[in-house]
């Protein structure tokens, strides 16, 4: 699956998948074959870190 490139855009996407279709990040992850820690790395240097709690980016 190609992600958006753009960070802000990237977050948006993944919030968005989260909410509407998956419990935890992990899931998002091993369903949709992306690098967990590759993901964080790049929405953390945007500023942008995972609540496990609200299962989403803030």
């Amino acid at each position: 699956m190609d992600l958006p490139k753009d960070p802000f855009m990237l977050m948006s996407f993944i919030n968005l998948k989260l909410r509407d279709f998956y419990s935890d990040l992990d899931e998002l992850c091993e369903d949709l074959n992306i690098d967990k820690a590759a993901l964080c790395d790049k929405l953390k240097s945007a500023g942008f870190e995972y609540s496990e709690k609200y299962n989403k980016f803030f």
